[in-house]
């Protein structure tokens, strides 16, 4: 039977059964076939050893969350069958490895077993059990196994050429034995791709992130490795330098933004990136930034919480300290990235808002979406404007102050060393020279200029436009009654969810911003203006989204909330918006709802 969506997922054993290895082959196989792809994987936090976990939805149509029950899993240990069993549909396809463990009992779907491990022992391929398993699901599922060959070919064999025939063996030999061995048609198959269909481009979110703050002009990159904005350091040192720019790899994280700080000062677009342990200890640093009206962009990949927590899950609970960490009246913007795709556009806005009004911002990603890969079309850097910070005039520099109580709240910002205009940059608070200045009047008017820079930041994004603005699903909004407010990865997962809804005649709407702080309050008020419930799912346990929409609309919200450190499903987003459409016409809509 063909499909529009085929769900696939792997499970083993880290560092034995190479499984977020081979999974990222066959997604880009699938992709290059002419498939929209959408990732999810899951590791230990251990070095090696421990359940790991990759998971592929590919579709004829994009797919934009990580789906629901799966239709196939290829368990290569016991350990993998017991873990994700639940998961698999029960008319599902479950592919395991024959001799090694025995098949599950009391499983109804299609039961599979190959003999990955001897087959791999048989060869001497030590470690080619992985690419057996990708030529028997190619052979399977009828993906193309040429198109697989030749993406085996190019990601590995430049790196390790000797071992270029090893691997079209093992793939070949999974392949093959399928052939042999299984005659029975699987019970799905993915409809053929859309031949119009575009080639796109096939990227993490980490990745999309690195592009978007290059194109904005990022030329100066520290970060120290943690989990999961490591691969952002790793990217950042593979192309800064051959732009000019330059990567440093620092001792700890309050290094990190210290230089990026640095950097800033003397003139150079400049970033960093942690998760939710190293960007505790910026709090500091960012106070600073605010007081001395330093442009730096921060990404913060969150991960489960608190304290070292679950360094491989995801979670969205850092929105807090991101719009409240630090001492003093120090505002700072804050952005959540929706999707890999975003992740390219929010990195640039990222830069065009700090240089623009010199702050701080904070893009908010997390571990899901930070390692996610999809298939993206290819972005489109104009749709950001590419700004440089406001330098002073000659005609500024004999009486130059780098602190000037201006109307906007911005004033020129020098750079030493080429504008010859001196000046003090320090976290102490000071006047329009930068010199320090206790007294009452100077600090009042040195924080409503800071303050008041928020605000023009606040005017101007109120008719922002996607995809950098809030974006809309669903029902128009004048037509719905049941509305979903989200915001960074879950939009996926609400898009999906609420436009199949809507398809259904159920009458549901759902709103997503980018902008965090300053919150589109307006925005989310007219949103909600005739709807019988706003739900806001958000994947942490204390409601922060929540709580800080309800702080600035006073709206009745129903949170909807999952910290076990895995995603929404679409049927967990659908099960809560049933409740209040109670699955009756649209017309018999109950009229009272109690919200929570």
């Amino acid at each position: 039977m063909f499909v529009e969506t085929l769900l696939l997922r792997m499970g083993g054993e880290s560092g034995i059964d190479n499984v977020i290895s081979a999974g990222d082959i066959l997604t880009l196989s699938v992709a290059r076939s002419g498939y929209h792809v959408h990732t999810f994987r899951t590791y230990p936090a251990e070095i090696k050893g421990g359940p790991v976990m990759f998971q592929l939805r590919a579709g004829v149509r994009p797919v934009p969350s990580l789906g629901d029950q799966l239709d196939v899993l290829l368990a290569f240990n016991e350990e993998a069958w017991e873990l994700h069993h639940q998961a698999l549909r029960p008319d599902g396809v479950l592919i395991y490895d024959l001799g090694e463990h025995d098949a599950p009992q009391g499983f109804n779907g299609v039961t599979y077993g190959i003999p990955l491990e001897r087959l791999a022992r048989d060869l001497n391929l030590r470690k080619g059990k992985n690419l057996i398993a990708l030529g028997a699901l190619c052979s399977l599922f009828g993906f193309d196994f040429q198109e697989l060959q030749a993406t085996v070919k190019e990601k590995w064999g430049k790196a390790r050429p000797e071992f270029v025939e090893s691997n079209r063996i093992a793939l070949l030999a999974g392949y093959q034995w399928v052939k042999d061995h299984i005659q029975e048609e699987v019970p799905y198959r993915l409809a053929p791709p859309d031949p119009t269909h575009e080639p796109e481009l096939v990227m993490s979110g980490n990745q999309a992130l690195v592009a978007g703050a290059l194109a904005a002009g990022c030329r100066f990159y520290a970060g120290y490795p943690i989990t999961p904005a490591s691969d952002i350091l790793e990217e950042m040192a593979r192309r800064l330098p051959g732009l000019g720019g330059a990567v440093l790899q620092t001792e700890d994280e309050i290094a990190a933004i210290s230089t990026v700080v640095g950097a800033s000062i003397a003139g150079v677009k400049a970033m960093t990136a942690t998760s939710g342990p190293g960007f505790s200890l910026m709090q500091e640093m960012l106070g600073l930034a605010t007081m001395a009206e330093v442009p730096v962009v921060v990404v913060n990949a969150m991960r489960a919480g608190p304290s070292t927590g679950m360094p491989t899950k995801m979670e969205q609970s850092d929105l807090n300290i991101a719009l409240y960490g630090g001492h003093g009246d120090a505002p700072r913007i804050v952005l959540a990235a929706r999707s890999v795709e975003d992740c390219f556009y929010q990195a640039m806005h990222a830069f065009y808002l700090s240089e623009t009004y010199q702050m701080p911002v904070i893009l908010l990603t997390d571990q899901s979406l930070s390692h996610r890969t999809e298939t993206v079309p290819m972005p489109d850097p104009n749709l950001v404007p590419v700004v440089e910070r406001l330098r002073p005039s000659p005609e500024e520099y004999a009486s130059y102050r780098r602190y000037a109580l201006t109307e906007s709240g911005v004033s020129p910002m020098a750079v030493p060393g080429i504008d010859p205009t001196p000046f003090t940059a320090t976290g102490l608070e000071h006047d329009e020279y930068g010199a320090p200045n206790y007294t009452p009047a100077m600090h009042t008017a040195q924080l409503d200029k800071r303050g008041r820079k928020f605000e023009v930041v606040a005017e101007a994004l109120c008719g922002i436009q996607p995809p950098l603005g809030c974006l809309s699903y669903g029902v128009p909004e004048e037509e719905a009654e049941v509305g979903v407010l989200a915001w960074g990865s879950t939009a996926g997962v609400v898009r999906e969810t609420v436009e199949e809804l809507a398809a259904e005649g159920y009458p549901v709407t759902a709103l997503i911003p980018a902008v965090i702080n300053p919150l589109p309050a307006q925005r989310i008020l007219h949103f909600a203006r005739n709807l019988k419930a706003v739900i806001v799912p958000e994947v942490n346990r204390s409601r922060q989204f929540a709580a800080w929409v309800k702080a600035h609309t006073e709206l009745p919200l129903i949170s909807v909330n999952k910290y076990g450190g895995l995603p929404f499903t679409p049927a967990e987003i659908r099960a809560k918006i049933m409740e209040f459409l109670v699955t009756r016409p649209t017309k018999e809509l109950a009229q009272e709802v109690t919200y929570g």
